[in-house]
């Protein structure tokens, strides 16, 4: 089923006409009203009218999150504060917090995209959703919530946290869709289980999961740990929040970008040149219905590659591949690449290993020494040292054999490693970088 035939089936050559019309509405506004963006087109010797095809998107210079940061809070905003009914921020772990705005039209908009959302995954007006989403100025939560009551359906606004209640929830007002991160999901699942109910004998049909990147191997585990199907979603903050992209629960196989709102460049993160369809690079948006806070080019720092083969499900937009990573969390080891989430596809290939682990990261003397925790299942850790042992030493091996990289493994006894409510910290780097 397609919420809106409309927009989300438009032959190419029509939507790349919407996309030119309103992309040029977009530049010329905030050439007007953002002095940021109205000084980066001088330095770059632009004005709007030079961007005539949407290949001249190229042309204009990349907007970065320090670039939010440096006109924090409100310094890219394309509107009065009178026509800002809603401010959200992300929460500046890393550094300043980027700070977004919407219009009560931005408020639509995202609550249309994330009905669509719900709709590609298997959603209806019937279902009951429990909304895991963290509320408040993160983005997921309320997303979420205003798109399940724009589809009509229920919506049950639990937020995070609080997990044993939330099970008893879920046990009790037969939710039919799961929303949260899916490392708390599996968290949700173990805390079920401890309670003495198996999360598949819930009602949940399927899970929208995101907000960090996850294997598909981490996908399999959830689905059958959970006893749903498992559909990833993609959003940031700065560019709407939750709602950009989502898999369609026919095919499962890249996400489809909602591209009457977003134009997606790939590009090589280290020259900034665009990429062809199919090449794997950093992901780049443009919004280009947005109204209190338009974003030109972002850079998201997520990794991924672009395909534009049509789906079996009827959609038309170009469908973005599970996010392997970001550029900004690739940890150089000893000159090699590593992204947690190929960690992660590595130790779900190994019996006895549950999904959660971290990666400790030091440098003694001159080296960078990895050392990978990971958590082992109830019955391996229950073994005999020798068979421990043995487990040790697969993952070292398998590791070494993907990578080309020597770690240092550590087995952690079962439900060790700290969980989150939230995005699940999956790096420790101790080095002074």
């Amino acid at each position: 089923m397609i919420y809106n035939m409309e927009y989300e089936t438009l032959p190419r050559e029509a939507l790349e006409a919407i996309q030119l019309r309103r992309l040029q509405t977009t530049l010329d506004r905030v050439y007007a009203t953002v002095p940021f963006y109205r000084k980066r087109f001088e330095e770059a010797g632009l004005r709007p009218v030079d961007i005539k095809s949407l290949e001249d998107l190229s042309r204009i210079p990349f907007t970065t999150k320090q670039d939010l940061r440096d006109n924090y809070p409100f310094g890219m905003f394309a509107v009065p504060m009178d026509n800002v009914v809603r401010i959200h921020a992300s929460s500046g772990t890393t550094g300043q917090p980027t700070v977004v705005g919407y219009t009560s039209r931005d408020i639509g908009t995202w609550a249309e995209l994330m009905a669509r959302s719900l709709v590609a995954g298997g959603g209806t007006s019937g279902d009951i959703i429990h909304n895991a989403y963290g509320y408040g100025l993160f983005t997921g939560g309320l997303g979420v919530h205003y798109g399940a009551e724009r589809l009509g359906a229920s919506v049950i606004p639990v937020s995070g946290g609080n997990t044993k209640r939330q099970v008893m929830i879920m046990k009790d007002f037969g939710p039919t869709i799961l929303t949260a991160t899916p490392s708390y999901t599996l968290h949700l699942a173990e805390v079920a289980q401890d309670l003495g109910i198996d999360f598949a004998d819930l009602n949940f049909k399927f899970g929208i999961f995101g907000a960090e990147p996850w294997s598909e191997k981490m996908r399999a585990e959830i689905e059958r740990k959970c006893g749903l199907s498992a559909i990833d979603i993609y959003g940031l903050s700065e560019v709407i929040g939750p709602g950009v992209a989502i898999e369609c629960h026919e095919a499962k196989k890249g996400l489809h970008i909602f591209e009457d709102h977003f134009i997606a460049e790939i590009i090589n993160p280290d020259t900034g040149e665009v990429l062809p369809y199919g090449e794997m690079g950093e992901l780049v948006f443009t919004s280009i219905t947005k109204e209190a806070f338009p974003v030109i080019r972002y850079r998201t720092r997520d990794i991924t590659r672009l395909q534009p083969e049509a789906c079996v499900c009827g959609r038309t937009f170009v469908r973005m591949e599970k996010v392997s990573g970001r550029s900004d969390d690739m940890l150089i080891i000893r000159g090699v690449n590593v992204f947690p989430s190929q960690i992660e596809s590595v130790l779900m290939e190994i019996d006895g290993v549950e999904p959660h682990y971290q990666l400790v990261v030091d440098r003694v003397g001159n080296l960078d020494v990895l050392t990978v925790m990971v958590e082992v299942g109830e019955e391996a850790f229950s073994d005999e040292v020798k068979k421990l042992q043995t487990l040790e030493r697969t993952i070292t091996k398998n590791i070494k054999d993907y990578f080309g990289v020597s770690a240092k493994v550590k087995l952690a006894e079962p439900k060790s490693i700290a969980r989150s409510e939230g995005k699940a910290v999956r790096v420790i780097d101790n080095r002074k970088l």
